[in-house]
Parts: C-alpha cells; sequence; structure tokens
C-alpha cells in the first residue's frame, strides 16, 4: 500500500504541466505562446508543450519530438500527432517575447512562493558562449570561425545568457545572441537593459559581469577583472602583493584566502563613488589553486568578504548550471532549424524548460521531508511514467 502510495506521488508530465500552469501562472502561455502563423492546421499550445516536454525528457531535437508525438506514450505526455516540419513553422513565427514574459512571470510567481526566502541576497550573472555549428551561413547571426591561416571553416552562434544566482538554484531568464558585427558587450547591454525592465529593479540585489559591464544600470554590481581593465587590474595587483590575507576561512573542502580594499579609484565612465577591490585565492584538496580578481560597489559594512566571495563566484553557477547543463543535456548546441527566429526562440525556451525543471524539482518536489531529486532522476521518472502496467497472465 506505502509504494503504490508512493507511486502515485511520483511525478509524471501531467503533473509537470500542472506545476507551470497553476503553481507559475502559465496556462496563459500555454496555451496562446504568441503565434504568428497566418494559416495554423494545429493549436500552437499542443506544439509549444511538445517542445517543452521534449526538454524535460531530454528529446530536444525536432525529429525526437516527432518520434514521441508518434509514439504509443502520446496519450499519457498529452501531446498530439504531428511532424518536424511543423515545429520548425512554428518555431520561425512564434514570439520569442512572449517567451520571454512567460519566464519573467514564472520566476516572479516562484518569487511570491517563498522559493528565495532562504538567501539573503539574490543576483543575476551574465555571461556568453559559442553554439549551434554550421558548414554554411544560415541566419543573419551567423559569425565565422577561422582557422590560422583566416581560412572559414564554418559559422557558429555567439549567445549571452542571463540567469537568477545565489538563492541555492541557478534559474536561467533570458539570451541574446550576437552577430558579426555585434559584441559581447553590446548584446550583454541590452540583454541587461531588457531584463532590468522586466524584471524591475528590487528583483535581484547585484549584477555578476566581466569588467567592462561594471556600469550597468543596477543597484550594485560584482565585476570580475579580466583584461578588458588593464589598469585597473594591474593597480589591484601591484596593491594587494605582498601582503597578507585580509581573511581565510573554509568554502567546502576549500580554503579561501582573500584580499580587499574599499579605497580604489572609480574611473571615467563609471558612476561609483568609490571602488572595492578583491583578490581571492581559493585552494582545492586536490592542489589545485584558483586566483581571481574583481571590484564591486558594495562597501564592507554592506556585504562580508565571505559573501561578496560567493557573489564572485557566481558565474561559475552559470557556467555549469546554465551553459554545460543546456548544452549536455538538452541540446542548447544543436541546430533544430535553420531560421534566425527559429534559433532564438528554442535559446529561449530551453531556459525557461530549465527554469520550470528546477523549481518543479528543488522547490515543488522538495516540500516537506522529501530529499531534493536530481535532474537525472526526474527525467528516468518521467519516462518510467510513460510505460503501460504489465498485465500479469494468471491461468
Amino acid at each position: 500500500m506505502a509504494a503504490t502510495e508512493g507511486a502515485a506521488r511520483d511525478p509524471t508530465p501531467r503533473r509537470l504541466k500542472k506545476y507551470g500552469e497553476k503553481c507559475l501562472r502559465l496556462k496563459w502561455y500555454l496555451r496562446a505562446p504568441g503565434d504568428g502563423r497566418t494559416q495554423p492546421h494545429l493549436p500552437a499550445g499542443a506544439l509549444l508543450w511538445g517542445l517543452l516536454i521534449g526538454q524535460f525528457l531530454r528529446r530536444c531535437g525536432f525529429s525526437g519530438i516527432e518520434a514521441l508525438a508518434r509514439s504509443s506514450a502520446r496519450q499519457a505526455l498529452k501531446l498530439s500527432r504531428f511532424g518536424d516540419d511543423a515545429l520548425g513553422y512554428l518555431t520561425e513565427r512564434l514570439s520569442p517575447a512572449v517567451t520571454r514574459r512567460a519566464a519573467v512571470i514564472a520566476v516572479g510567481q516562484a518569487k511570491r512562493n517563498k522559493a528565495f526566502d532562504n538567501c539573503r541576497f539574490m543576483g543575476l550573472a551574465v555571461d556568453g558562449t559559442g553554439v549551434a555549428r554550421s558548414h554554411r551561413r544560415v541566419c543573419r547571426w551567423c559569425r565565422p570561425y577561422r582557422n590560422r591561416q583566416r581560412e572559414i571553416l564554418g559559422y557558429h552562434h555567439k549567445v549571452v545568457r542571463v540567469g537568477i544566482v545565489g538563492a541555492s538554484l541557478t534559474l536561467p531568464l533570458d539570451a541574446e545572441p550576437y552577430g558579426p558585427h555585434d559584441s559581447e558587450y553590446d548584446a550583454g547591454r541590452r540583454l541587461l537593459r531588457r531584463v532590468g525592465v522586466n524584471l524591475g529593479r528590487r528583483f535581484a540585489q547585484y549584477v555578476v559581469v566581466d569588467g567592462e559591464f561594471a556600469r550597468a544600470p543596477f543597484l550594485h554590481v560584482v565585476a570580475r577583472r579580466k583584461g578588458n581593465l588593464p589598469e585597473r587590474f594591474a593597480a589591484a595587483q601591484k596593491r594587494f602583493r605582498g601582503q597578507p590575507p585580509r581573511q581565510v576561512f573554509g568554502h567546502g573542502r576549500d580554503r579561501v584566502e582573500v584580499w580587499e580594499e574599499d579605497d580604489f579609484d572609480p574611473w571615467d565612465t563609471l558612476r561609483w563613488e568609490t571602488v572595492r577591490g578583491i583578490r581571492y585565492r581559493q585552494y582545492k584538496p586536490q592542489g589545485e589553486v584558483v586566483e581571481a580578481y574583481g571590484l564591486t560597489d558594495f562597501r564592507s559594512t554592506q556585504v562580508s568578504s565571505q559573501t561578496l566571495f560567493r557573489m564572485a563566484k557566481s558565474p561559475w553557477e552559470i557556467e555549469n548550471q546554465g551553459f554545460n547543463a543546456a548544452k549536455n543535456r538538452h541540446g542548447f548546441e544543436h541546430l533544430c532549424h535553420p531560421h534566425a527566429n527559429s534559433l532564438l526562440l528554442v535559446w529561449v525556451l530551453t531556459a525557461l524548460a530549465l527554469t520550470i525543471e528546477r523549481l518543479y524539482r528543488v522547490r515543488f518536489l522538495h516540500r516537506g521531508t522529501r530529499p531534493v531529486r536530481e535532474a537525472v532522476d526526474l527525467c528516468q521518472l518521467l519516462w518510467l511514467s510513460l510505460s503501460r502496467p504489465i498485465a500479469h497472465d494468471t491461468s
């Protein structure tokens, strides 16, 4: 009896969809996701759910989603029968702005549901990566990649992504591509401007960016010093050289040393009264040493060294829980359909699917004394829920 009751509470695609509709207030989106088709034969919501369930089951290619829609599990998945050409036609004409709005509504509702109440500082992290290679140019965002002789070997795409960090779970939120004559800095500024308007200034307490983004219009910024600020980087190296660390503390199994000063001078384009510089060394048990520099407008009276260190490490959350998870498990690098709007829609939809999956797995299924399920465990449970019960022969 206990096993039957436990099975009744196990996650299924239907329960996951119900969670998105009711708990995250996305019922409107799953019905009307911004369809721009002139003569649709299939409802946009039915095809959109196919794209989402493909992400949840890690069948992200359009042909893999078509196989699910034509399988005997179609009824359990709440899918209509369709082909991959229908998905291509839909994503060419589906509005990315509506999907971006759905992601904002989902995280806003999660915040109202107290999903982030266990963290004092919630932030946004911005980072870029390359995806979707092809042998020929397929859209306006294609960027050539070359060998040492400057010969074009093919084309790929560059994407800047922003996600919510610092809340014990990483939620990818939005993506912005940049083309051959664009840059990560310009695309990142467009992305930060849009996310700042959509979320509101009070949603997050800080933003983690590269040094060139330090003048972004947010309340507080934690910027990583790289080669893009050579003079400030050299000044920080000179200031901290030969000094003992200001603080030493443990971070899991690692040992961390931190140097910091509050009185670095701002530069002309930086609208800060003063700059707080930080340097840390992280010693890992295997002997590896990680060293990095950063700057922020948080004063030492506002944020401690340990908290600032954790903020500065936030980009690794986007790298590991954002890009790596999306690429290795959710087909983020795959070129599903050679069309600019289709590419953008799939990138934004992947972020939304990961957000729904993580809120469902880490917050909703973790209620009471239930342990947090790993992503692979949830995926396996969803697959197992599609199997039909076997009728035993009692004759």
